[in-house]
């Protein structure tokens, strides 16, 4: 049970990761469901410490599908794009770090429930509705010429996602990116890069906080977790990014609708118990 356990939440981890649909609240949502078939093998510190390592996984995935561009950093004492570009990614992550350290222990004690993820997607998928619908011409092609000023509201839209468990932070990353003029693709990479930091930094600290925990997990389940999590992630971002280029994310605002409701509907009915899991 403990590696069919680590293998579901490694493929949602994987999946939901980068696309703009929240790992988070999926991540909710399929504990919740585990809990109430009584299918969960671990305790909820067991649970938490386990999401904090297979993100590992979905961000170790962008360094490697992006490995060439991310290894240009070297050249940053010389080169001014890459000084722009991660002067960028650095600003836009501030405002994250701010509201994560004075707020996100609230926020998971009070939000981390079934309801308020069910609500955020209903809401998200009708703000990438809107936003899609919009008749704009983009006017920022690549994530080297963001300037710091768009970036910090980025990472301010970013945000959202921190204070509504649901949200997602790549749709609000890349909603904020839109709306600020840069095109889909471009707006979908820099979410990626601002994950890098922004995950990053936060699994760690969650990591340090919890290392007491993981000897308890196992070390099969957090290969199998970490693994799993890296090759589906690895394929969304490549999907993701296919995808962009062609099509827009309504499809994307339809499904956080829909499984929205669904979600109302199983707590409504009993099946999904809107518990505070954090």
């Amino acid at each position: 049970m403990d590696a069919l356990y680590s293998i579901i939440l490694g493929i949602v981890e994987g999946i939901t990761e980068f696309l703009p649909i929240s790992s988070t609240g999926h991540l909710i949502v399929a504990g919740e469901l585990f809990k109430g078939l009584q299918a969960t093998p671990w305790t909820k510190e067991m649970k938490d410490a386990f999401e904090v390592i297979i993100q590992g996984g979905a961000i170790l995935s962008v360094l490697v599908y992006y490995f060439r561009d991310i290894a240009q950093i070297r050249h940053i004492a010389t080169d001014k794009t890459q000084q722009n570009l991660w002067t960028s990614v650095l600003i836009a992550c501030l405002p994250a770090v701010v509201i994560g350290a004075a707020l996100g222990s609230t926020i998971k004690h009070y939000l981390f429930t079934p309801s308020v993820v069910a609500w955020a997607l209903i809401v998200g998928g009708i703000l990438i509705w809107i936003v899609e619908s919009r008749k704009t011409t983009p006017e920022v092609h690549n994530i080297e010429s963001i300037k710091p000023g768009k970036a910090l509201l980025i990472g301010l839209v970013q945000c959202l996602a921190m204070v509504w468990p649901g949200f997602s932070r790549s749709a609000s990353s890349i909603l904020g990116g839109m709306l600020l003029g840069l095109d889909r693709p471009t707006a979908t990479k820099f979410s990626f890069y601002l994950g890098l930091i922004t995950l990053g930094g936060a699994s760690l600290l969650d990591l340090i906080k919890s290392r007491h925990i993981l000897g308890e997990i196992g070390a099969l389940n957090m290969i199998l977790g970490i693994g799993i999590s890296f090759v589906v992630a690895y394929a969304s971002i490549g999907w993701l990014l296919k995808f962009v280029s062609t099509n827009d994310f309504k499809p994307f605002a339809i499904y956080r609708i829909i499984a929205g409701i669904i979600i109302l509907v199983l707590i409504a009915t009993g099946v999904l118990q809107n518990a505070n899991l954090a």
